[in-house]
């Protein structure tokens, strides 16, 4: 059964939601919540903090105008395509006037203002993703966007290739949303348009794509479907990766930088320039590949050393790529949580203070009791650390 409402949606009962529907004739529905925020309540997968979006009949203009003489906060994010965005005690919510797309290039559109909910919901880019709600919860579904949404089918709406041309991106979100809300299964319409595009897509800004990998790669389940995007070029999966990722799931993991460190064909600089990724990401990938290498090497005080926690998801990765025994995990994770780890509590001081000059000298000196304090599972004292130099 397909509910006809949304029922005890904590965000719909919220007074600042309902202060702002109030405002923009939510109560005669000119006003409707829209999108995620609708799909996500309706199958009971609310994430804390998630967007909540709005769409209206009233002008941008309009909707600053009534928000400020409600005394909402208005800012204009996105006025010349319709979005205006609104806080109230702490509640954020984005309202874009109803449109349609005039003119699209694949990635900016020139859009027209109108009142028909129904052309709206045209233009958006799967039937999940076109579901509206009225301020006391009651669904709009033009386009049959919940019966796909509960049997998780993920389907363009009215011709895929038309939607995919209007705006590239589509295509990465398509394979996004079938490991989110599809079980990693494809819609075939849906699927040949995107191959079929693939050759089509070098205009996609390279930070666009990387937000919608990233956000994929975060996903409990995406292995089959990096499986495919890599049959399609879409991704580069080193030999043996597949299978890697697969045993990373079945293992619980499901973290964006352990998955990234993983994907193995192109280096981390390579993903970073290629998807316009962060620094702090691919650092993190790259304590959890170093962490990992040194675990299959049986090297778990120096994984625990030097990247701490990150050595927790490295002996995952580890498990996937070696193919361990879910027994010869478990011991290896006793082994990991039980080492004390602490700093090296000597360091240049103290070897000063014994008449040792900075240098290379000093360089080897600390890299000898770095590794005797490793080695001592991190208990050695100070004194038998300076012995091992000033013997």
């Amino acid at each position: 059964m397909i509910p006809d409402r949304l029922e005890g949606a904590e965000w719909l009962e919220r007074q600042a939601v309902q202060a702002i529907f109030a405002a923009l004739d939510g109560a005669q529905g000119r006003t409707r919540a829209v999108g995620g925020v609708v799909r996500d309540t309706l199958i009971g997968r609310m994430r804390d903090h998630a967007d909540i979006d709005m769409a209206t009949e009233l002008l941008p203009v309009a909707v600053m105008q009534r928000a400020k003489a409600a005394g909402i906060d208005a800012y204009p994010t996105g006025i010349d395509h319709g979005t205006v965005t609104l806080r109230l005690d702490g509640t954020t919510v984005e309202v874009t006037t109803l449109r349609q797309d005039v003119v699209t290039d694949g990635r900016h559109a020139q859009v027209q203002f109108g009142t028909d909910w129904v052309a709206d919901a045209e233009r958006r880019d799967f039937t999940l993703n076109a579901l509206y709600c009225f301020a006391d919860g009651r669904l709009f579904d033009p386009l049959g966007g919940a019966a796909d949404l509960i049997n998780g089918r993920v389907r363009f709406i009215g011709d895929a290739a038309r939607r995919i041309a209007e705006d590239g991106l589509r295509v990465y979100r398509f394979f996004r949303f079938s490991a989110s809300h599809g079980g990693e299964k494809f819609d075939p319409e849906g699927l040949a348009a995107c191959r079929d595009a693939v050759e089509e897509l070098d205009h996609i800004s390279r930070e666009r794509v990387g937000a919608e990998l990233l956000r994929m790669l975060a996903l409990p389940r995406v292995a089959t479907t990096l499986g495919v995007m890599d049959q399609f070029g879409l991704v580069r999966l080193a030999p043996g990766a597949l299978a890697a990722l697969q045993r990373y799931e079945a293992l619980g993991g499901q973290g964006a930088a352990a998955r990234l460190a993983m994907l193995g064909r192109d280096s981390l600089e390579q993903r970073q320039a290629d998807w316009r990724l962060s620094k702090a990401i691919i650092a993190h990938a790259q304590n959890i590949a170093e962490a990992a290498a040194l675990l299959r090497r049986g090297d778990i005080g120096w994984a625990a050393y030097r990247f701490g926690e990150d050595a927790v998801e490295g002996l995952a990765v580890a498990a996937a790529k070696e193919n361990w025994s879910r027994a010869q995990l478990a011991e290896l994770a006793r082994d990991l949580g039980r080492l004390p780890v602490a700093p090296l509590p000597v360091g240049g001081a103290d070897l000063e203070a014994r008449g040792m000059r900075p240098g290379p000298d000093m360089g080897a000196a600390l890299a000898i009791m770095e590794r005797a304090w490793v080695d001592s599972e991190f208990s050695a004292s100070k004194d038998a650390l300076l012995e091992r130099v000033f013997h």
